[in-house]
């Protein structure tokens, strides 16, 4: 039989195989708990990354796993003709912690899906075609999704895709509302709270905010991408409540599954439902909403809450982002930024290469991390909210050496 490597290289693809061993990632996980993944010859890695912000209760969080048990032990799949209280019961949950008015849930398996939802969603309660998005931001890779996202070399092979796609600088709210003055078809401005893939962009203060009365303004809906930042990753429950923001519709992913389950979701306010009503099949998934994912999200909301993870957020990851400016001042050329909220940290580098140089000198000393899709000098820092205090402390301690040691690298680039 083939080796793990060996398959991916003849049936997934070989450029991915040769990537993880350039990258010392060749190894085979095996198991994970909390924080820590271990491979098949047991070594312990600390997970960093957490699958781009999907593990923010960490891998294998014991209140997840119970809940999926207990529901797998009752039923697994629905029927699709008979009524489900997981996913009745997560609606109800999801309508009562997010912003504003928004009431209405449809749920599908991951972020992309969710994305593409909302994008019908808007088209059919305006009966306007256009989008406005921002240049560098990710919304991901199916094709409406990739439409909306703003990173050419991406969309390039693909096009043409949608059509009346105009995108925008993140940030700067007077050339939104240039374009939303010009162009009468706009059905929604679709935008992330933070840009995650964009390298961890954090806008100014009041951004959204102003995004939002423009929209109302302009009678423009205002889709907020929560994928990545919702359920505490930076600092609040959800991004949009650190500025009072509350969108027409909010898309989710990633920590929705509590680590183990995909699940997407897109919330949003009654009046954009009405069409729905008289049309309940026009947007529907075999697998979105089934009981056991729900039966996650509903355990990872709990645990957020409970926990308080979102508390735990700010306070590692402020503590976390002073040191690493600290650091950046000591290590300029090596270290051009440090940005980000809460525990979606990023790191910018001076040069092409660095970041492979840490990331592979991370892998070395047993951490993982990684590059932000469409900023390939920022390296990510995405751990679990509830890392423990030692380990974080422990991330930094070897960060802080192998930005010391790629001071010598970056002379010879």
């Amino acid at each position: 039989m083939a080796t793990v490597m060996e398959a991916y290289e003849n049936h997934i693809n070989p450029a991915v195989a040769r990537l993880f061993r350039l990258m010392g990632m060749g190894s085979t996980a095996v198991r994970a708990e909390g924080c820590f993944v271990y491979d098949e010859q047991g070594r312990e890695y600390i997970d960093f990354l957490g699958n781009f912000g999907v593990l923010s209760l960490g891998h294998r969080h014991p209140r997840i796993i119970a809940s999926i048990l207990e529901q797998l032990n009752g039923l697994a799949q629905t029927s699709r003709f008979l009524l489900d209280k997981a996913t009745a019961s997560l609606a109800e949950a999801l309508a009562g912690i997010t912003p504003g008015d928004l009431q209405y849930c449809f749920f599908c398996n991951s972020g992309a899906e969710a994305v593409e939802a909302a994008i019908k969603i808007a088209r059919l309660a305006t009966g306007k075609s256009g989008f406005i998005a921002t240049i560098n931001g990710f919304h991901g890779k199916t094709f409406g999704a990739l439409s909306v996202s703003g990173r050419e070399p991406f969309r390039a092979p693909f096009l043409p895709l949608l059509p009346r796609v105009i995108h925008v600088p993140f940030g700067d709210a007077a050339a939104l509302e240039e374009v939303m003055a010009r162009d009468r078809h706009i059905a929604a401005f679709i935008v992330e709270p933070v840009q995650g893939e964009g390298g961890v962009i954090v806008p100014p203060r009041g951004y959204l905010k102003e995004v939002e009365a423009l929209c109302r303004q302009a009678g423009v809906l205002l889709i907020a991408d929560e994928v990545q930042t919702g359920l505490g990753r930076t600092g609040s429950l959800f991004a949009c409540d650190e500025e009072g923001l509350v969108p027409d519709l909010l898309c989710l992913a990633k920590a929705l599954g509590g680590g183990v389950m995909p699940i997407g979701a897109v919330v949003g306010r009654p009046a954009l439902w009405a069409p729905l009503f008289d049309h309940p099949w026009l947007h529907t998934s075999t697998f979105g909403g089934n009981p056991l994912a729900c039966a996650a999200a509903l355990a990872a909301i709990e645990v957020t809450i409970e926990e308080d993870l979102m508390g735990q957020a700010r306070q590692k990851g402020d503590w976390l982002l002073s040191r690493l400016k600290e650091l950046a001042s000591r290590h300029e050329q090596v270290i051009a930024d440090v940005r980000g909220r809460g525990l979606l940290i990023g790191i910018e580098l001076t040069k092409e290469g660095v970041g492979g140089f840490v990331i592979g000198r991370m892998m070395e000393e047993r951490i993982i991390v990684g590059y932000t899709l469409n900023h390939p000098r920022v390296i990510r820092l995405e751990p679990p909210l509830n890392v423990p205090w030692e380990v974080l402390m422990q991330v930094y301690a070897v960060l802080e050496q192998v930005i010391q040691e790629a001071e010598a690298f970056v002379h010879d680039l």
